[in-house]
């Protein structure tokens, strides 16, 4: 999206979260600590809604509003939500697989150099994206059917590092193959002859290719069967600790971020309501959209009734969202205040931020205590 198709938006509704200064630093001084591997300022996506026969620009989709946070090196961090708050927009923003509106995107890259990914230019971008990679959510449609293995996983290595040589792009995929345990004599066939289970681990080893540090992980398990998801699960963890590897990990399903993730942001049509250490947001939650998602996860124990507390109402349109808190029409606990002020995230406890005026008031049960699916081992309940 470029400055001439949001004519009717100016910079400052696009930032108001960031000052003018803030725009001209470099970025090198502004990740908060050297364990930060990817800091999010600000970040805004804002998609145009055009009418009419000239395509006038009528309003705006907010997709991601004003979303900031951080992610460690090394460590794993969960984005959860309801589908449409502005996950997987999110995780390609920070991939600039789309364009961010506003906003900074700050990467700390193997020489040390921190570099705003939001302002790259297209030519920029291709050294840094042997450094980020992509794990896609449905491994049926992000292969192509005709291409062998040969040629999907040794594409980056073309492209991206140059290798021009097919023996050594071949003896590179069969290391690849061998690594997310696959046969390296499969590099031969076509994706139509793979399971799910084995196809998602072909996309996984395309994007450790060209060795990154950071891979972003939509949904990696959502369209593969229990006991699949539990070997996939398995080898990204084995992959994380061998390879030293920093996921952001796009999640639907709560047992698996309990059980792989040390962190977890909460979204809510665009923004961020929630974020704390996997054990104090399950064992503790403080906004009452986080507890909603929590009493939705069943329970392993059929002598436990259910304690699914449903949310009324629907979810706003990110096209309009409602004035003050965006949770405020669903919420059993809104207050006058909510309906007209946005609550700012604020830290209440170390490492635990809320978005909620209610927040250190309320009493909220999470399912820390509670059996969950094991996800890597199908049929264990803790």
């Amino acid at each position: 999206m470029n400055d001439q198709e949001m004519p009717a938006v100016s910079s400052t509704e696009l930032s108001p979260a960031l000052p003018a200064t803030a725009l001209a630093d470099s970025p090198a001084s502004q990740l908060r600590s050297p364990s930060v591997l990817v800091e999010v300022k600000g970040l805004k996506k804002y998609f145009p809604i055009k009418e009419g026969f000239v395509k006038k620009i009528v309003g705006y989709v907010k997709a991601v509003d004003d979303v900031s946070f951080f992610i460690n090196e090394g460590e794993t961090l969960g984005l959860v939500g309801e589908s449409g708050c502005g996950k997987t927009t999110t995780s390609r923003c920070i991939l600039r697989a789309h364009d961010p509106t506003a906003g900074q995107i700050l990467f700390r890259r193997k020489s040390g150099e921190v570099v705003d990914v939001a302002r790259l230019s297209e030519g920029e971008m291709k050294p840094l994206r042997s450094e980020m990679q992509m794990i896609f959510q449905d491994p049926y449609a992000s292969l192509n059917p005709r291409m062998t293995l040969l040629d999907i996983v040794g594409e980056p290595l073309l492209v991206v590092e140059g290798i021009k040589s097919r023996d050594e792009r071949q003896a590179r995929v069969a290391e690849l193959l061998q690594r997310v345990g696959l046969r390296q004599e499969y590099m031969q066939r076509y994706p139509h002859a793979f399971s799910g289970g084995q196809r998602q681990r072909i996309v996984i080893a395309r994007a450790l290719a060209l060795n990154p540090r950071f891979v972003v992980a939509d949904e990696p398990v959502s369209a593969l069967d229990v006991s699949v998801q539990a070997q996939v699960l398995n080898l990204l963890l084995r992959l994380q600790q061998e390879l030293n590897l920093t996921y952001l990990f796009v999640a639907h399903d709560l047992s698996v971020v309990k059980h792989i993730c040390d962190r977890v942001v909460v979204m809510y049509v665009g923004k961020i309501v929630e974020t704390a250490p996997t054990h104090d947001l399950f064992f503790t939650p403080r906004h009452p959209y986080t507890a909603a998602l929590m009493s939705a996860v069943p329970v392993a124990n059929p002598r436990i009734r259910s304690r699914m507390t449903p949310l009324e109402g629907d979810v706003p349109s990110p096209a309009n969202p409602p004035s003050g808190c965006y949770f405020h029409p669903r919420c059993p606990y809104a207050v006058d205040k909510c309906t007209t002020d946005l609550p700012a995230l604020e830290e209440l406890e170390p490492g635990h931020f809320v978005a909620c005026h209610r927040a250190s008031e309320l009493e909220l049960v999470g399912i820390g205590d509670a059996p969950m699916r094991d996800p890597l081992q199908p049929g264990v309940f803790r």
